[in-house]
């Protein structure tokens, strides 16, 4: 049974040849707001650092830990998961996950002190970080690999609307309130996410007809003891690495290093956020007219030029800073999406969920690995402003570079059985 008939059929063979039906337009909407309301909780951490750090006290390492918490919480329940993926509804899995991905929220909301805060990361990172690997799978289901191109771009303009809306609106609630207030927003917007979800969504089950291992860990085994998985999961190992290790502390370099008022802070993710809105579809069409690997190959140029040129930077303008961060975030999005789309035709249609959960699990620890790393190179000065940011960047170049080499002998197998040079 090949990718192409295991896609859900659409009742209109015209309309699938213009495009998405009305109701899977529907549903790349609800996805990518649940992509939302996850990504949001998570890159939250990184502008709240400067409020969070004093007042709750703590030190850069501390809030490294609370943010790499997450990261290796996420981890472990992604492979928890692995072996449950592909045996029930994915609807289904993904409104359990949800709900603790809520509860967790809402402990953080509630969290008085550092301690519990931490707890709240660790309980929103075991729901949370499973959620991306069912919406991927749900993506893979229904959506045939000409199409996912632009559906990777669409839910992950989630990942902008974060930075539009999510970003400022969550700093300008805990500059005018308190942090608290943040996370409680969060927390609204998943309930009303959660009944859109349960109220719109048809089942995804198609993937149950199959035949598949009953008992779940030799399902696990099966997964992660493929051969052909091994580069994609280090693909996917090595593209979480750099962000995990520059995200955190982005909002406390940017007042301390680059010199730009805390005030200012909304409008460069504002800015940014504008923009990737746009490039995240222009980037998705572009991995499914040009191909994904050139897609990522110019999105790792990109980043890697970036990179070295931010972590670099001295004081500078707003205008600069604003720059700066634009254009790094075409050249993450240009990797983000083509690499989702690409690994997505690698995983038999019976080890979907669980391929797409082991990749999570992985992401998750490399980028907690990555957090305990840079909080362990970052130095803070009694100013404030943080040493050996730079060692950062090359660190992240390095990883670009290798994971550019890896995922080109990722994508040939693919490019073989589909009769072009590259996909």
């Amino acid at each position: 049974m090949t990718e192409q008939t295991l896609a859900t059929p659409i009742d209109d063979q015209q309309e699938q040849e213009r495009g998405f039906s009305r109701y899977q337009s529907l549903l790349i909407a609800l996805l990518a707001l649940a992509q939302f309301t996850i990504i949001l909780d998570f890159t939250i951490m990184s502008p709240l650092g400067a409020i969070l750090m004093p007042a709750l006290n703590i030190t850069a390492a501390q809030f490294g830990v609370a943010v790499s918490a997450y990261a290796f919480s996420a981890g472990i329940s992604g492979v928890l998961a692995a072996g449950f993926a592909d045996r029930f509804d994915r609807k289904r899995l993904l409104l359990f996950f949800y709900v603790g991905f809520t509860l967790g929220t809402l402990l953080c909301a509630l969290a008085p002190n550092y301690h519990l805060l931490l707890l709240g990361r660790i309980a929103t990172g075991l729901f949370g970080g499973v959620i991306g690997s069912v919406v991927l799978a749900i993506v893979t289901d229904l959506f045939a690999l000409h199409l996912r191109g632009r559906v990777m771009g669409f839910v992950q303009t989630s990942f902008a609307a974060s930075q539009v809306l999510g970003i400022p609106a969550g700093l300008f609630l805990a500059n005018h309130w308190s942090w608290h207030t943040a996370f409680g927003a969060i927390v609204g917007l998943s309930i009303a996410t959660m009944a859109a979800i349960l109220l719109v969504m048809q089942p995804v089950n198609a993937h149950l007809r199959l035949k598949q291992d009953k008992n779940a860990f030799r399902h696990l085994i099966a997964t992660v003891g493929q051969p052909r998985y091994t580069l994609a999961f280090a693909v996917t190992t090595l593209l979480a690495t750099g962000g995990f290790m520059l995200m955190p502390y982005g909002s406390a370099y940017t007042v301390h290093n680059l010199g730009i008022d805390i005030l200012h802070l909304p409008t460069i993710y504002l800015v940014s956020g504008l923009f990737s809105i746009f490039t995240g579809p222009l980037v998705g069409r572009a991995s499914d007219a040009f191909g994904k690997f050139p897609t990522f190959m110019f999105g790792s140029a990109v980043s890697v030029v970036m990179v070295l040129i931010y972590t670099h930077l001295g004081q500078v303008t707003l205008t600069t800073a604003i720059i700066v961060n634009v254009l790094m975030f075409v050249g993450i999005f240009s990797r983000m999406i083509p690499s989702q789309a690409l690994i997505s035709a690698i995983p038999d249609a019976s080890q979907r969920g669980s391929f797409s959960a082991v990749s999570a699990s992985l992401q998750q620890f490399s980028g907690g690995l990555g957090s305990v790393f840079a909080a362990a190179i970052i130095a803070q000065n009694p100013d404030g402003s943080l040493r050996h940011f730079d060692w950062l960047g090359y660190i992240v170049v390095a990883t670009s570079i290798v994971s550019l080499i890896t995922m080109y002998f990722v994508q040939k197998p693919i490019a073989k059985r589909t009769g072009r040079r590259s996909v």
